[in-house]
């Protein structure tokens, strides 16, 4: 019998009508663009201090099975092992899935973390832990109030140059409309920073021939003289709309507007969208599917200034059995076939593009999911759907996260699992320590305070850098603090 699916993963939050007036009135004349664009504030930014000037995540949606991918246990009873066969990498002694034939000869480059854990089998709140560092605030808190993205952190820090917006998630759906349990999951956005930090998200299909950014072209029916005019007309409704409710949404909303119009009006944005403008060979080398080009956008959007893009799996529609890396079910197959193979590719293309237009030293990559999966095969646990004989329930105790790039070490394994890849054995590490080592690597103080919209301070992280995959700190100029 198959076992329940994840409720979060085919719930969304309906946006209600006072949303939708305060957040959408752009669309009221014919500018299609995303709900929340972010906005900088006006504050130059001081030169970062870390190694990294941006940050690329590529965050696994559902949970990779740490066995079956970075933290293999040939030894462990085949129930534990699983069926897969492992291989050597680049480093001795250090052996991954035979499906990361790619990933195993670039470990020389690559901090792989095998001590990541945490306490929470829900996905929608375990999403908090990797995207912020923290634990949701309460349990069943509202979105507003979670803990900013790092993302968020940035725009609010006034990090980014030009006309593209500081923060990108890159959200593909698939046009059958099959199930995501995106808007349910916490710490993607900003939090109680307020929607001006959130990110600008992007769910086109990055691999179709008529990609294309919302409606960053302007419509065949709308010259620009009559962009300026609906500019006007805005502004005219906002005010209206101000003498009846004045609150910090609509203000947010009004900096969206604004800054869709100066996207609209930009050659570099326009460009900075276009992967036509790609060799087809580098485009082929991600892969043309939905997580290879979006990653390759992710590349541009980082070439191009954004400081942070958040590249999230995408639901690509072939099964609505194991959804994701979700694998309750067909653990092994999914893995084989449609899973390692895809992120094998694309992130080693993305690893060795990088390096070739000499952005590797500057750009921080970061591979995770927000949780690992069961020890044995078939093991369900309370608090997760289950799973079936072929497949693997939520398992927060221990998992893996893998970093490369701008201040990380290549060629380390930081932390190990027990026998069956169950629970860390050595050096447990919190979410809060990823992301303290995030921060540290884009030059901000992971112990910075930070203020909400009631002006109350909050310490960015309380976590601490993981130095053993740090690489010594750059020299810095005299009289920088």
């Amino acid at each position: 019998m198959r076992p329940p699916a994840c409720k979060g993963f085919f719930d969304a939050a309906p946006m209600r009508r006072r949303e939708f007036l305060r957040a959408g009135s752009l669309g009221l004349f014919g500018l299609g663009l995303p709900q929340l664009l972010a906005a900088r504030p006006v504050p130059t930014p001081k030169p970062p201090r870390g190694r990294a000037r941006a940050c690329i995540l590529l965050f696994m949606w559902g949970g990779p099975a740490q066995q079956d991918t970075w933290d293999p246990k040939p030894s462990a009873p085949a129930e534990y092992r699983g069926e897969f066969k492992t291989i050597p990498t680049r480093l001795p002694s250090v052996r991954i899935c035979e499906h990361l034939p790619r990933l195993a000869r670039m470990m020389d480059r690559l901090a792989l973390i095998r001590s990541m854990t945490h306490s929470e089998v829900d996905h929608t709140v375990a999403t908090h832990f990797p995207l912020t560092g923290h634990a949701v605030p309460r349990r069943g808190a509202p979105i507003a109030e979670d803990w900013p993205n790092y993302g968020a952190v940035l725009s609010r820090l006034g990090r980014g140059k030009g006309p593209l917006p500081p923060f990108v998630s890159m959200m593909p759906k698939v046009p059958d409309g099959a199930p995501r349990f995106v808007e349910e999951s916490h710490g993607q956005g900003a939090g109680w920073l307020g929607p001006l930090h959130g990110p600008l998200r992007i769910d086109a299909d990055a691999s179709k021939p008529d990609y294309r950014v919302g409606d960053f072209d302007l419509h065949a029916d709308v010259p620009l003289a009559r962009t300026g005019d609906r500019r006007v007309l805005l502004r005219r409704l906002e005010g209206q709309v101000r003498a009846l409710e004045k609150d910090l949404q609509l203000s947010a909303a009004r900096a969206h507007h604004e800054r869709a119009f100066d996207l609209l009006a930009s050659p570099e944005v326009l460009r900075a969208f276009d992967l036509s403008r790609e060799d087809r060979r580098l485009r082929e080398r991600y892969g043309m599917n939905l997580h290879g080009q979006s990653v390759l956008q992710a590349r541009r959007l980082v070439e191009a200034g954004v400081p942070l893009v958040t590249v999230f799996w995408p639901n690509d529609g072939i099964t609505n059995v194991s959804v994701y890396w979700d694998t309750h079910n067909r653990n092994f197959i999914d893995l084989k076939t449609r899973l390692c193979p895809v992120t094998d590719q694309a992130t080693t293309a993305l690893l060795e593009d990088l390096a070739a237009r000499g952005l590797l030293d500057e750009t921080l990559v970061v591979w995770t999911g927000e949780m690992g999966r069961t020890p044995r095969v078939g093991q369900s646990v309370v608090g997760g759907a289950g799973a079936g004989r072929d497949g693997r329930d939520h398992w927060p105790h221990v998992f893996s996260a893998v970093l490369a790039g701008g201040g990380v070490k290549g060629g380390i394994v930081h932390g190990s699992s027990d026998r069956y890849a169950a629970y860390p054995a050595s050096s447990p590490t919190a979410p809060a320590d990823l992301a303290a080592t995030i921060y540290h690597c884009l030059g901000v103080d992971p112990h910075t305070q930070l203020y909400d919209r009631l002006n109350r301070p909050f310490t960015l992280c309380e976590g601490t850098p993981i130095r053993p995959i740090l690489l010594e700190e750059p020299s810095r100029p005299a009289g920088q603090d």
